[in-house]
């Protein structure tokens, strides 16, 4: 089987059974648009100190956008902040790559499903759709750690 179709089996499968999928309680909520396409996603995050406790949202949009979302779900949820933060940002340069980045073994450790994005990232309209909720997070993130930050100087 070529990777390019396994990468593919790997978005239509987080598209048809999404993880994290149903908003739930958290400390911070975000609703990103992309504008060029019409994809949307409600998320919300939920800490627990330092660790994320969940991630979760609502969307609509193409296979693309709602897998990364999945993906998001399954990468971060049970991780130090610090760690998905690693995670995003390794996300960030491989969607950045414009497909000049060769995943690596140890970049395929890190964003473990993730990697099937690799292919996305020669297709700039389709990387926006591709990062989406990965914005989302990190604004919801600043959100939550912003208002943590707030409470502790009250």
């Amino acid at each position: 089987m070529k990777l390019d179709s396994m990468y593919q089996e790997v978005i239509l499968d987080h598209y048809k059974h999404p993880h994290g999928r149903g908003l739930r309680d958290g400390d911070a909520e975000v609703h990103h648009v992309n504008p060029t396409c019409g994809d949307e996603i409600t998320l919300r995050v939920k800490y627990d100190g330092t660790t994320i406790e969940d991630v979760s949202y609502e969307g609509q949009g193409c296979s693309i956008s709602q897998a990364s979302a999945s993906v998001l779900n399954d990468l971060l949820v049970g991780k130090e902040l610090s760690e998905a933060q690693k995670i995003q940002e390794t996300f960030l340069e491989l969607m950045q790559s414009k497909g000049r980045v060769e995943p690596d073994d140890a970049m395929e450790e890190v964003l473990e499903d993730a990697i099937a994005f690799a292919g996305v990232s020669k297709y700039p309209a389709r990387v926006k759709c591709a990062l989406l909720s990965w914005m989302a997070w990190k604004d919801a993130t600043a959100q939550a750690l912003g208002a943590e930050a707030e409470r502790k100087t009250a």
